[in-house]
Protein backbone atom coordinates (compact mmCIF):
# COMPACT_ATOMS: atom_id res chain seq x y z
CA UNK A 1 0.00 0.00 0.00
CA UNK A 2 2.38 2.53 -1.00
CA UNK A 3 1.70 5.37 -3.67
CA UNK A 4 3.17 8.34 -5.01
CA UNK A 5 1.56 11.04 -3.03
CA UNK A 6 4.06 13.22 -1.14
CA UNK A 7 3.46 12.54 2.55
CA UNK A 8 4.46 15.06 4.68
CA UNK A 9 6.23 14.53 7.88
CA UNK A 10 4.00 17.64 9.56
CA UNK A 11 0.71 15.33 9.65
CA UNK A 12 -0.27 15.21 12.95
CA UNK A 13 -0.96 11.49 13.59
CA UNK A 14 3.01 11.42 12.51
CA UNK A 15 4.40 13.59 14.73
CA UNK A 16 2.66 12.22 17.52
CA UNK A 17 2.94 8.62 17.02
CA UNK A 18 7.19 9.32 16.14
CA UNK A 19 7.32 11.53 19.19
CA UNK A 20 6.13 8.95 21.27
CA UNK A 21 8.17 6.25 19.72
CA UNK A 22 11.24 8.55 19.77
CA UNK A 23 10.98 9.17 23.86
CA UNK A 24 10.91 5.23 23.94
CA UNK A 25 13.45 4.46 22.16
CA UNK A 26 16.23 7.22 23.89
CA UNK A 27 14.90 6.25 27.02
CA UNK A 28 15.62 2.45 26.72
CA UNK A 29 18.81 3.16 24.07
CA UNK A 30 20.05 5.22 27.31
CA UNK A 31 19.64 2.44 29.43
CA UNK A 32 21.28 -0.01 27.38
CA UNK A 33 24.53 2.26 26.66
CA UNK A 34 24.83 2.67 30.62
CA UNK A 35 24.58 -1.01 31.14
CA UNK A 36 26.20 -2.45 28.04
CA UNK A 37 28.21 0.36 26.97
CA UNK A 38 26.37 0.19 23.40
CA UNK A 39 23.43 2.04 21.16
CA UNK A 40 21.56 -0.37 19.78
CA UNK A 41 19.87 0.23 16.47
CA UNK A 42 16.54 0.75 17.23
CA UNK A 43 15.36 1.21 13.12
CA UNK A 44 14.39 -2.76 13.20
CA UNK A 45 12.20 -2.64 15.81
CA UNK A 46 10.08 0.09 15.47
CA UNK A 47 9.35 -0.49 11.93
CA UNK A 48 7.83 -3.90 13.48
CA UNK A 49 6.13 -2.30 16.22
CA UNK A 50 4.90 0.37 13.36
CA UNK A 51 3.54 -2.40 10.84
CA UNK A 52 1.69 -3.84 14.32
CA UNK A 53 0.33 -0.85 14.92
CA UNK A 54 -0.66 -0.06 11.26
CA UNK A 55 -2.98 -2.90 11.79
CA UNK A 56 -4.86 -2.12 14.19
CA UNK A 57 -8.74 -1.86 12.79
CA UNK A 58 -9.15 1.62 13.24
CA UNK A 59 -9.09 4.41 11.19
CA UNK A 60 -6.97 6.60 12.69
CA UNK A 61 -3.73 4.22 12.37
CA UNK A 62 -4.83 2.54 9.01
CA UNK A 63 -2.68 4.86 7.40
CA UNK A 64 0.61 4.13 8.41
CA UNK A 65 0.02 1.37 6.49
CA UNK A 66 1.65 3.34 4.09
CA UNK A 67 5.34 2.36 4.14
CA UNK A 68 6.48 6.40 3.56
CA UNK A 69 4.72 6.89 6.71
CA UNK A 70 6.19 3.97 8.27
CA UNK A 71 9.89 4.96 7.29
CA UNK A 72 9.52 8.10 8.93
CA UNK A 73 8.12 7.15 11.96
CA UNK A 74 11.42 4.59 12.72
CA UNK A 75 13.54 7.88 11.22
CA UNK A 76 12.26 9.77 14.31
CA UNK A 77 12.36 6.95 16.95
CA UNK A 78 16.30 5.71 15.80
CA UNK A 79 17.55 9.58 15.42
CA UNK A 80 16.21 10.10 18.80
CA UNK A 81 17.75 6.94 20.27
CA UNK A 82 21.19 7.24 18.40
CA UNK A 83 21.40 11.10 19.64
CA UNK A 84 20.06 10.79 23.44
CA UNK A 85 22.67 7.73 23.93
CA UNK A 86 25.80 9.06 22.06
CA UNK A 87 25.20 12.25 21.91
CA UNK A 88 24.05 13.20 25.13
CA UNK A 89 24.31 10.86 27.45
CA UNK A 90 27.88 9.42 27.06
CA UNK A 91 29.38 13.53 26.84
CA UNK A 92 26.65 14.58 29.95
CA UNK A 93 28.16 11.32 32.18
CA UNK A 94 32.07 12.18 31.04
CA UNK A 95 31.28 15.71 32.57
CA UNK A 96 29.56 14.46 35.31
CA UNK A 97 33.04 12.35 36.32
CA UNK A 98 35.28 15.19 36.12
CA UNK A 99 33.19 16.49 38.58
CA UNK A 100 31.86 19.81 36.00
CA UNK A 101 28.28 19.36 36.34
CA UNK A 102 28.43 22.94 35.62
CA UNK A 103 29.18 22.55 32.10
CA UNK A 104 27.01 19.31 31.67
CA UNK A 105 23.99 21.78 29.96
CA UNK A 106 26.56 23.05 27.44
CA UNK A 107 27.84 20.33 26.84
CA UNK A 108 24.95 18.79 25.88
CA UNK A 109 23.77 22.15 23.53
CA UNK A 110 27.51 21.33 21.93
CA UNK A 111 26.06 17.30 21.36
CA UNK A 112 22.96 19.04 19.83
CA UNK A 113 24.87 21.12 17.48
CA UNK A 114 26.92 18.38 16.28
CA UNK A 115 24.35 15.72 15.75
CA UNK A 116 22.08 18.76 13.52
CA UNK A 117 24.58 19.37 11.50
CA UNK A 118 25.81 16.23 10.92
CA UNK A 119 22.14 15.01 10.29
CA UNK A 120 22.15 17.98 7.26
CA UNK A 121 25.32 17.00 6.24
CA UNK A 122 24.43 13.40 5.32
CA UNK A 123 20.98 14.56 3.79
CA UNK A 124 23.22 17.03 1.63
CA UNK A 125 25.99 14.18 0.64
CA UNK A 126 24.08 11.12 0.50
CA UNK A 127 23.31 9.49 -3.15
CA UNK A 128 26.54 11.39 -4.17
CA UNK A 129 30.47 9.35 -4.88
CA UNK A 130 31.23 10.06 -1.30
CA UNK A 131 28.03 8.21 0.22
CA UNK A 132 26.35 6.60 -2.94
CA UNK A 133 22.38 5.26 -2.25
CA UNK A 134 23.43 2.11 -4.32
CA UNK A 135 26.44 1.35 -1.15
CA UNK A 136 25.36 -1.76 0.88
CA UNK A 137 24.47 0.22 3.92
CA UNK A 138 22.88 -3.08 5.45
CA UNK A 139 21.21 -1.66 8.34
CA UNK A 140 19.32 0.04 6.44
CA UNK A 141 18.62 -2.25 3.46
CA UNK A 142 17.62 -4.89 6.31
CA UNK A 143 14.89 -2.13 7.43
CA UNK A 144 13.79 -1.24 4.13
CA UNK A 145 13.10 -5.12 3.13
CA UNK A 146 11.34 -5.43 6.94
CA UNK A 147 9.00 -2.79 5.42
CA UNK A 148 7.91 -3.71 1.83
CA UNK A 149 7.79 -7.41 3.01
CA UNK A 150 5.35 -6.29 5.40
CA UNK A 151 3.54 -4.55 3.12
CA UNK A 152 3.88 -6.94 0.47
CA UNK A 153 4.31 -10.39 1.94
CA UNK A 154 3.83 -13.94 -0.74
CA UNK A 155 7.25 -15.35 -1.93
CA UNK A 156 9.66 -12.13 -0.59
CA UNK A 157 7.70 -12.21 2.63
CA UNK A 158 8.37 -15.88 3.25
CA UNK A 159 12.28 -15.37 2.49
CA UNK A 160 12.47 -12.83 4.31
CA UNK A 161 10.75 -14.19 7.06
CA UNK A 162 13.18 -17.67 6.51
CA UNK A 163 16.12 -14.62 7.05
CA UNK A 164 14.52 -13.24 10.25
CA UNK A 165 14.08 -17.10 11.97
CA UNK A 166 17.93 -18.13 10.57
CA UNK A 167 19.11 -14.78 12.14
CA UNK A 168 17.49 -15.13 15.62
CA UNK A 169 18.38 -18.52 15.74
CA UNK A 170 21.54 -18.02 14.95
CA UNK A 171 21.82 -15.19 18.19
CA UNK A 172 20.25 -17.68 20.79
CA UNK A 173 23.12 -19.86 19.08
CA UNK A 174 25.82 -16.98 20.04
CA UNK A 175 26.54 -17.01 16.00
CA UNK A 176 26.70 -13.22 14.74
CA UNK A 177 24.15 -14.15 11.69
CA UNK A 178 24.95 -10.37 11.31
CA UNK A 179 27.93 -10.82 9.40
CA UNK A 180 26.84 -13.62 7.11
CA UNK A 181 23.93 -11.49 5.81
CA UNK A 182 26.35 -8.63 5.09
CA UNK A 183 28.95 -10.46 3.32
CA UNK A 184 26.15 -11.19 0.12
CA UNK A 185 25.26 -7.52 0.07
CA UNK A 186 28.56 -5.52 0.26
CA UNK A 187 31.61 -5.25 -1.91
CA UNK A 188 33.66 -8.40 -1.37
CA UNK A 189 37.19 -6.79 -1.49
CA UNK A 190 35.77 -4.38 1.52
CA UNK A 191 34.35 -7.75 3.17
CA UNK A 192 37.22 -9.75 2.83
CA UNK A 193 39.30 -7.01 4.51
CA UNK A 194 37.06 -6.69 7.44
CA UNK A 195 36.36 -10.16 8.25
CA UNK A 196 40.27 -10.26 7.84
CA UNK A 197 40.95 -7.51 10.31
CA UNK A 198 38.46 -8.89 13.13
CA UNK A 199 39.90 -12.21 12.63
CA UNK A 200 43.50 -11.06 13.29
CA UNK A 201 42.46 -8.87 15.95
CA UNK A 202 40.43 -11.90 17.64
CA UNK A 203 43.37 -14.57 17.42
CA UNK A 204 46.21 -12.44 16.85
CA UNK A 205 47.87 -14.53 19.92
CA UNK A 206 47.50 -17.93 18.31
CA UNK A 207 48.37 -16.86 15.02
CA UNK A 208 51.65 -14.60 16.53
CA UNK A 209 52.78 -16.04 19.57
CA UNK A 210 50.87 -14.50 22.04
CA UNK A 211 51.27 -10.95 20.50
CA UNK A 212 48.08 -9.49 20.96
CA UNK A 213 47.38 -6.62 18.75
CA UNK A 214 44.49 -5.40 20.80
CA UNK A 215 46.71 -4.01 23.43
CA UNK A 216 48.82 -1.73 20.51
CA UNK A 217 47.85 0.94 18.62
CA UNK A 218 48.32 -0.78 15.00
CA UNK A 219 44.63 -0.65 14.53
CA UNK A 220 44.73 3.18 15.07
CA UNK A 221 47.76 3.63 13.06
CA UNK A 222 46.50 1.79 9.99
CA UNK A 223 43.10 3.77 10.30
CA UNK A 224 45.44 7.34 10.33
CA UNK A 225 47.09 6.44 7.39
CA UNK A 226 44.36 4.77 5.05
CA UNK A 227 42.10 7.49 6.65
CA UNK A 228 44.52 10.39 5.28
CA UNK A 229 44.59 8.39 1.83
CA UNK A 230 40.64 8.32 1.73
CA UNK A 231 40.40 11.89 2.83
CA UNK A 232 43.05 12.27 -0.35
CA UNK A 233 41.09 9.94 -2.94
CA UNK A 234 38.02 12.35 -1.79
CA UNK A 235 39.39 15.17 -2.65
CA UNK A 236 40.86 14.08 -5.85
CA UNK A 237 37.41 12.66 -6.92
CA UNK A 238 35.51 16.05 -6.24
CA UNK A 239 38.19 17.98 -7.76
CA UNK A 240 37.43 16.07 -10.97
CA UNK A 241 33.88 16.39 -10.43
CA UNK A 242 34.36 20.16 -10.00
CA UNK A 243 36.08 20.47 -13.49
CA UNK A 244 32.83 19.45 -15.53
CA UNK A 245 30.55 21.20 -17.02
CA UNK A 246 27.31 21.19 -15.68
CA UNK A 247 25.96 19.25 -18.51
CA UNK A 248 27.92 16.32 -18.34
CA UNK A 249 27.11 16.30 -14.51
CA UNK A 250 23.39 15.80 -15.37
CA UNK A 251 24.25 12.70 -16.83
CA UNK A 252 25.72 11.18 -13.41
CA UNK A 253 24.25 8.48 -11.97
CA UNK A 254 24.39 10.28 -8.72
CA UNK A 255 21.14 12.71 -7.51
CA UNK A 256 24.39 14.73 -5.66
CA UNK A 257 27.07 16.42 -7.94
CA UNK A 258 30.42 16.11 -6.92
CA UNK A 259 30.60 20.10 -6.58
CA UNK A 260 27.82 20.00 -4.78
CA UNK A 261 28.91 17.19 -2.50
CA UNK A 262 32.90 19.17 -2.41
CA UNK A 263 30.61 22.41 -1.52
CA UNK A 264 28.92 20.52 1.35
CA UNK A 265 32.06 19.05 2.71
CA UNK A 266 33.55 22.80 2.68
CA UNK A 267 30.49 23.83 4.12
CA UNK A 268 30.61 21.61 7.27
CA UNK A 269 34.06 22.27 7.95
CA UNK A 270 32.82 25.95 8.60
CA UNK A 271 29.63 24.85 10.45
CA UNK A 272 31.70 22.15 12.59
CA UNK A 273 34.33 24.91 13.38
CA UNK A 274 31.72 27.36 14.15
CA UNK A 275 29.65 25.03 16.68
CA UNK A 276 33.37 24.58 18.43
CA UNK A 277 33.87 28.18 19.09
CA UNK A 278 30.17 28.76 20.59
CA UNK A 279 30.49 25.36 22.95
CA UNK A 280 34.49 27.01 23.83
CA UNK A 281 33.22 29.91 24.70
CA UNK A 282 29.65 29.04 26.78
CA UNK A 283 32.39 26.16 28.41
CA UNK A 284 35.04 29.12 29.04
CA UNK A 285 37.75 27.00 27.91
CA UNK A 286 39.34 29.44 25.73
CA UNK A 287 40.49 31.04 29.05
CA UNK A 288 43.00 28.10 29.80
CA UNK A 289 44.68 28.03 26.34
CA UNK A 290 46.57 31.00 24.46
CA UNK A 291 45.16 32.42 21.53
CA UNK A 292 47.42 30.78 18.69
CA UNK A 293 46.74 27.21 20.93
CA UNK A 294 42.64 27.99 21.29
CA UNK A 295 42.81 29.04 17.27
CA UNK A 296 44.74 25.67 16.52
CA UNK A 297 42.37 24.06 18.63
CA UNK A 298 38.91 25.48 16.83
CA UNK A 299 40.82 25.04 13.67
CA UNK A 300 41.51 21.08 14.34
CA UNK A 301 38.28 20.35 16.44
CA UNK A 302 36.42 21.59 12.98
CA UNK A 303 38.72 19.18 10.65
CA UNK A 304 38.24 16.63 12.86
CA UNK A 305 34.78 16.40 13.34
CA UNK A 306 34.44 16.06 9.51
CA UNK A 307 37.22 13.81 9.40
CA UNK A 308 35.51 11.33 11.94
CA UNK A 309 31.76 11.35 10.03
CA UNK A 310 33.32 10.44 6.72
CA UNK A 311 35.84 7.67 8.61
CA UNK A 312 32.48 6.47 10.58
CA UNK A 313 30.05 6.56 7.70
CA UNK A 314 32.07 4.65 5.42
CA UNK A 315 32.61 1.91 7.44
CA UNK A 316 29.12 2.15 8.33
CA UNK A 317 28.22 2.52 4.87
CA UNK A 318 30.28 -0.94 3.97
CA UNK A 319 29.85 -3.37 7.11
CA UNK A 320 26.87 -2.02 9.55
CA UNK A 321 29.69 -1.29 12.03
CA UNK A 322 30.31 2.37 12.50
CA UNK A 323 33.10 2.47 15.01
CA UNK A 324 32.71 5.50 16.76
CA UNK A 325 34.46 5.26 20.15
CA UNK A 326 37.66 3.48 18.25
CA UNK A 327 37.62 7.07 15.69
CA UNK A 328 37.40 9.19 18.82
CA UNK A 329 40.07 8.01 21.03
CA UNK A 330 42.36 8.53 18.02
CA UNK A 331 41.56 12.44 17.87
CA UNK A 332 41.54 12.49 21.38
CA UNK A 333 45.23 11.14 21.21
CA UNK A 334 46.33 14.06 19.24
CA UNK A 335 44.69 16.30 21.11
CA UNK A 336 46.58 14.79 24.00
CA UNK A 337 49.39 15.21 22.70
CA UNK A 338 49.21 18.66 21.29
CA UNK A 339 48.99 19.53 24.74
CA UNK A 340 45.67 20.80 24.91
CA UNK A 341 44.42 21.18 28.22
CA UNK A 342 41.75 18.13 29.82
CA UNK A 343 38.67 19.90 29.73
CA UNK A 344 39.43 21.26 26.00
CA UNK A 345 40.40 17.41 25.30
CA UNK A 346 37.43 16.50 26.92
CA UNK A 347 34.90 19.15 24.80
CA UNK A 348 36.32 17.76 21.77
CA UNK A 349 35.83 14.63 22.81
CA UNK A 350 31.86 14.99 23.58
CA UNK A 351 31.57 17.14 20.21
CA UNK A 352 33.09 14.69 18.16
CA UNK A 353 31.49 11.87 19.66
CA UNK A 354 27.98 13.27 18.35
CA UNK A 355 29.04 13.67 14.85
CA UNK A 356 29.46 10.07 13.44
CA UNK A 357 26.51 8.08 15.56
CA UNK A 358 23.94 10.88 14.12
CA UNK A 359 25.17 10.79 10.31
CA UNK A 360 25.67 6.97 10.43
CA UNK A 361 21.80 6.60 11.54
CA UNK A 362 20.87 9.06 8.86
CA UNK A 363 22.57 7.71 6.21
CA UNK A 364 20.71 4.26 7.29
CA UNK A 365 17.33 5.85 7.22
CA UNK A 366 18.17 7.42 3.66
CA UNK A 367 19.24 3.91 2.29
CA UNK A 368 15.60 2.44 3.86
CA UNK A 369 13.76 5.61 2.25
CA UNK A 370 15.81 5.56 -1.05
CA UNK A 371 14.97 1.45 -1.84
CA UNK A 372 10.85 2.23 0.01
CA UNK A 373 10.92 5.32 -3.09
CA UNK A 374 11.63 3.04 -5.31
CA UNK A 375 15.17 3.25 -5.86
CA UNK A 376 15.47 6.77 -7.40
CA UNK A 377 13.92 6.09 -10.07
CA UNK A 378 11.20 8.65 -9.49
CA UNK A 379 13.84 11.94 -8.68
CA UNK A 380 11.59 14.47 -7.88
CA UNK A 381 9.41 11.58 -5.34
CA UNK A 382 12.77 10.70 -3.81
CA UNK A 383 14.18 14.30 -3.34
CA UNK A 384 10.72 15.24 -2.06
CA UNK A 385 10.86 12.12 0.67
CA UNK A 386 14.80 12.49 1.61
CA UNK A 387 14.07 16.28 2.48
CA UNK A 388 11.05 15.09 4.93
CA UNK A 389 13.21 12.25 6.48
CA UNK A 390 15.95 14.88 6.64
CA UNK A 391 13.54 17.19 9.01
CA UNK A 392 12.36 14.59 11.03
CA UNK A 393 15.91 13.33 12.02
CA UNK A 394 16.41 16.26 13.32
CA UNK A 395 13.34 16.49 15.28
CA UNK A 396 14.93 13.20 16.43
CA UNK A 397 17.95 14.63 17.81
CA UNK A 398 16.23 17.63 19.51
CA UNK A 399 14.21 14.52 21.32
CA UNK A 400 17.21 12.55 22.15
CA UNK A 401 19.82 15.58 23.64
CA UNK A 402 16.44 16.75 25.74
CA UNK A 403 15.90 13.05 27.13
CA UNK A 404 19.44 13.03 27.63
CA UNK A 405 19.28 16.24 29.98
CA UNK A 406 15.94 14.99 31.31
CA UNK A 407 16.97 11.43 32.24
CA UNK A 408 20.27 11.36 31.97
CA UNK A 409 21.20 12.49 35.48
CA UNK A 410 18.66 10.41 37.00
CA UNK A 411 20.55 7.40 35.63
CA UNK A 412 23.77 8.84 36.77
CA UNK A 413 22.74 8.99 39.94
CA UNK A 414 21.80 5.33 39.77
CA UNK A 415 25.16 4.23 38.93
CA UNK A 416 24.42 4.01 35.53
CA UNK A 417 27.27 5.31 33.41
CA UNK A 418 28.25 4.41 30.01
CA UNK A 419 31.82 2.78 29.95
CA UNK A 420 33.14 5.05 27.47
CA UNK A 421 32.09 8.19 29.58
CA UNK A 422 34.41 6.76 32.69
CA UNK A 423 37.55 5.65 29.57
CA UNK A 424 37.07 9.46 28.09
CA UNK A 425 36.96 11.11 31.53
CA UNK A 426 40.20 8.92 32.76
CA UNK A 427 42.23 9.39 29.75
CA UNK A 428 41.82 13.40 29.17
CA UNK A 429 44.31 14.29 31.73
CA UNK A 430 46.63 11.70 31.50
CA UNK A 431 50.17 12.17 29.51
CA UNK A 432 50.84 9.79 26.20
CA UNK A 433 54.37 9.09 25.23
CA UNK A 434 55.91 10.47 21.66
CA UNK A 435 56.36 6.79 21.21
CA UNK A 436 53.03 6.22 20.83
CA UNK A 437 53.15 8.78 17.76
CA UNK A 438 55.71 6.50 16.45
CA UNK A 439 54.27 3.74 16.36
CA UNK A 440 51.17 5.27 14.77
CA UNK A 441 53.54 6.65 12.11
CA UNK A 442 55.15 3.17 11.52
CA UNK A 443 51.29 1.66 10.95
CA UNK A 444 50.04 3.92 8.78
CA UNK A 445 52.20 3.62 6.50
CA UNK A 446 50.73 -0.37 5.59
CA UNK A 447 46.94 1.19 6.18
CA UNK A 448 47.77 4.10 3.77
CA UNK A 449 49.24 0.84 0.75
CA UNK A 450 46.28 -0.71 1.13
CA UNK A 451 43.90 1.97 0.59
CA UNK A 452 46.03 3.16 -2.65
CA UNK A 453 46.22 -0.16 -3.98
CA UNK A 454 42.71 -1.05 -3.94
CA UNK A 455 41.30 2.42 -4.58
CA UNK A 456 37.89 3.53 -3.62
CA UNK A 457 36.97 0.05 -2.17
CA UNK A 458 38.13 1.20 1.26
CA UNK A 459 40.12 -2.10 2.11
CA UNK A 460 42.33 -0.21 3.89
CA UNK A 461 39.72 1.46 5.95
CA UNK A 462 37.40 -1.92 6.36
CA UNK A 463 40.74 -3.77 7.37
CA UNK A 464 41.62 -1.24 9.92
CA UNK A 465 38.16 -1.26 10.99
CA UNK A 466 38.17 -4.89 11.36
CA UNK A 467 41.19 -5.09 13.76
CA UNK A 468 39.02 -2.81 16.09
CA UNK A 469 36.93 -4.84 16.76
CA UNK A 470 36.64 -7.63 19.18
CA UNK A 471 34.42 -10.32 17.84
CA UNK A 472 36.35 -13.11 15.81
CA UNK A 473 33.19 -15.24 15.40
CA UNK A 474 31.72 -12.06 14.02
CA UNK A 475 34.91 -12.43 11.05
CA UNK A 476 34.98 -16.24 10.91
CA UNK A 477 31.25 -16.43 9.62
CA UNK A 478 31.45 -12.83 7.38
CA UNK A 479 35.07 -14.50 5.44
CA UNK A 480 32.74 -18.27 5.51
CA UNK A 481 29.80 -16.64 4.27
CA UNK A 482 32.41 -15.00 1.19
CA UNK A 483 33.68 -17.89 0.47
CA UNK A 484 29.67 -18.98 -0.18
CA UNK A 485 29.37 -16.38 -2.40
CA UNK A 486 31.96 -16.91 -4.13
CA UNK A 487 30.24 -20.58 -4.88
CA UNK A 488 26.59 -19.57 -5.14
CA UNK A 489 26.19 -16.50 -6.13
CA UNK A 490 23.54 -13.90 -4.29
CA UNK A 491 20.36 -14.20 -5.82
CA UNK A 492 19.43 -17.06 -3.52
CA UNK A 493 20.32 -14.73 -0.80
CA UNK A 494 19.11 -11.44 -2.46
CA UNK A 495 15.48 -11.20 0.29
CA UNK A 496 16.58 -13.73 2.77
CA UNK A 497 20.16 -11.75 3.69
CA UNK A 498 18.37 -8.27 4.63
CA UNK A 499 16.15 -10.98 6.76
CA UNK A 500 19.19 -12.30 9.02
CA UNK A 501 20.69 -9.29 9.55
CA UNK A 502 17.55 -7.63 11.03
CA UNK A 503 16.85 -11.28 12.93
CA UNK A 504 20.23 -10.78 14.29
CA UNK A 505 19.48 -7.21 15.36
CA UNK A 506 15.96 -8.24 16.65
CA UNK A 507 17.64 -10.78 18.94
CA UNK A 508 20.30 -8.09 19.63
CA UNK A 509 18.14 -5.52 20.58
CA UNK A 510 16.05 -7.87 22.91
CA UNK A 511 18.77 -9.71 24.57
CA UNK A 512 20.06 -6.07 25.22
CA UNK A 513 17.18 -4.50 26.30
CA UNK A 514 16.85 -7.54 28.99
CA UNK A 515 20.65 -7.50 29.93
CA UNK A 516 19.91 -3.80 30.34
CA UNK A 517 16.86 -3.94 32.40
CA UNK A 518 16.53 -7.55 34.31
Amino acid sequence: MNDKKRISIFEPGTLILGALLAIISAAICMQIMGRVGIAPNTSLISAILVMVVARVPLMALTKFRNTERQNYVLSIASSAGFAAANCGFVAIAMMFILGRQDLILPMAAGGLIGGMISVLVAGRIFDSKIFPAEGAWPLGTAVASSIKAGDEGGKKGFQLLQGLVVGVVAGILGIPAAGIGIAFIANMAAMAALGTGIVLRGYSTVFFGGFDIGQTNIAQGMMIGAGIIAFIQIFITMAKGRKKKAGDETESKYAVSDSAASNTLIVSVGLFIGGAVVIALAMGIFSEMGLWQAVFWTLFVGVSAVAVMILVGTASMHSGWAPTFAVVTIFMTFGILFGFPPLAVAVMVGYLGSVSPCLADTAIGLKAGWIIRGNGQDKAHEAYGRRQQVIIKQFGVIIGIAMAVIFGMVLINGEIIPPMSTFYANTVGTAIEWTILRELAIWAIPGAVLQIAFGNRSVGLMLATGLLINNPIFGVSMLAALAVRLIMGTKYMTVRAPGIIAGDGLFGFGANIFQAFF
